[in-house]
C-alpha cells in the first residue's frame, strides 16, 4: 500500500509513520507537511533514509500543489493529519485555522475524488461535540456537534466536508474522532510536554483557573493502532470515536507530573482561565471495540512515566523546538513546493 500521509511532521503525524513502517515494512509513504510551527522533521529522522519513505513541503491549502502531487503519487489511501490544533491559537488568529482545517480539507477530498476516488481517512477530535458535565455521558458517534472554540469549528466543518463527499460523490471515507494524546514527540506548548519540560528547567508550571476541566487521554500509539485499523478494516462512510477510558482533571495530571518529577506544589502557577474553556470531555469507544476490536492498550502512568524519560533523554529536540532554531533550519533547507 502507499498512504499519503499530511501533517507527517507533527506530533501524532510523525508517530504515526513510525507506527505503520514498524507494523508495515513493505508499505511506501509520502509525507505532505508545510513545516508550520508543529511540523519537525526531527521528528522522523529514523526514517528519513528508508527508500519507502518520503518527504514534500507543501501546504494543504494550496490545491494545485495538492492535486498534482496525487496525480504524481498515486497513492491508495490518503491519511489527513494535516491541521492547526492549538485552541489558544486559533483565538488569537482564526483565520489560519479556516484556511488550513476547512480549505485544506476541502482540497485534498476534491483531489482524492478527481484522481479515481481515492481512500480517504480524515483525523479529527471529540471537540467538535463541545463540553460535557460532570454526569453528562460521553460523546459517542452520534453526539451532536457543538464546537466552542473556532478550532473545534474549524475542524467539525472539515468533518462535514467529508462526509458530505461521501454521501454525494461516493468517496470512501472514514473519519476518526479522538480524544486528548500524549506521548513522544509532542509540541512543548501542550500541557504534558510544557509541564514536563519547564521543570526540567527548573521553572514553574502553569495551571489554568482552578484545574478541574476534564480531559480523556490517549496514548498517542493507541491511537495510530486505531487508525491503522480503520484504514484497513473499517466501514466506509462510518465514524469512529477513539479513547483513552481515562479521564483526568489537569489538577491531577499537573501533581502527578510533580510527583513523578520530584517536584512539589510550590512550583505550580495559577494563571487565569482560558477562554471559552470547555470542562469536560470523554469518549465512548465501545464502536471501535465491537467492530474491530480496538481498546487502548497502555496504562497511564506507564505511558506518563515512559514520556517523562523521553523528554528528559531528548533535551536537545525540545530545546530547539523552544528556542525556534528548528524552523530556521528548515527555512534555509528544505524549499516549498
Amino acid at each position: 500500500m502507499k498512504i499519503l500521509v499530511t501533517g507527517g511532521a507533527g506530533f501524532i503525524g510523525s508517530n504515526f509513520i513510525h507506527y505503520m513502517f514498524e507494523k508495515y515494512s513493505n508499505y511506501q509513504i509520502v509525507n505532505l507537511d508545510k513545516l508550520t510551527y508543529a511540523g519537525n522533521l526531527e521528528n522522523l529522522k529514523d526514517v528519513e533514509e528508508n527508500p519507502n519513505y518520503k518527504f514534500v513541503r507543501g501546504d494543504i491549502a494550496d490545491p494545485e500543489l495538492v492535486n498534482n502531487l496525487i496525480e504524481e503519487e498515486k497513492p491508495d489511501a490518503i491519511v489527513n493529519f494535516a491541521a492547526e490544533s492549538h485552541v489558544d491559537r486559533s483565538i488569537l488568529e482564526p483565520d489560519a485555522f479556516i484556511n488550513t482545517n476547512v480549505v485544506g480539507t476541502h482540497n485534498l477530498l476534491k483531489a482524492a475524488f478527481g484522481n479515481g476516488k481515492i481512500r480517504f481517512h480524515h483525523v479529527s477530535t471529540d471537540e467538535v461535540f463541545g463540553s460535557l458535565g460532570p454526569n453528562d455521558p460521553a460523546f459517542n458517534e452520534s453526539t451532536p456537534y457543538d464546537p466552542h472554540s473556532p478550532y473545534s469549528a474549524s475542524k467539525a466543518a472539515s468533518d462535514h466536508l467529508v462526509r458530505a463527499y461521501f454521501h454525494t460523490f461516493n468517496l470512501p471515507v472514514t473519519i476518526s474522532n479522538c480524544s486528548n494524546n500524549y506521548g513522544p514527540y509532542m509540541f512543548p506548548e501542550k500541557l504534558f510536554p510544557l509541564f514536563i519540560t519547564n521543570l526540567i528547567e527548573g521553572k514553574k508550571v502553569p495551571l489554568y483557573g482552578d484545574g478541574r476541566n476534564v480531559r480523556d487521554w490517549l496514548h498517542v500509539r493507541d491511537h495510530c493502532r486505531a487508525i491503522a485499523l480503520i484504514i484497513h478494516k473499517g466501514k466506509i462512510g462510518e465514524t469512529y470515536c477513539v479513547g483513552g477510558a481515562c479521564e483526568k482533571t489537569n489538577k491531577e495530571i499537573t501533581y502527578k507530573i510533580l510527583e513523578l518529577m520530584g517536584k512539589g506544589e510550590e512550583m505550580i502557577e495559577k494563571v487565569a482561565d482560558r477562554l471559552g474553556h470547555d470542562r469536560r470531555y470523554a469518549i465512548d469507544f465501545r464502536k471501535i471495540k465491537i467492530e474491530l476490536g480496538w481498546e487502548p492498550e497502555t496504562i497511564f502512568e506507564d505511558g506518563l512515566k515512559n514520556m517523562i524519560e523521553w523528554y528528559k533523554n531528548n533535551e536537545i529536540w525540545w530545546r530547539k523546538i523552544k528556542s525556534g532554531e528548528y524552523q530556521e533550519y528548515y527555512e534555509k533547507n528544505y524549499a516549498r513546493r
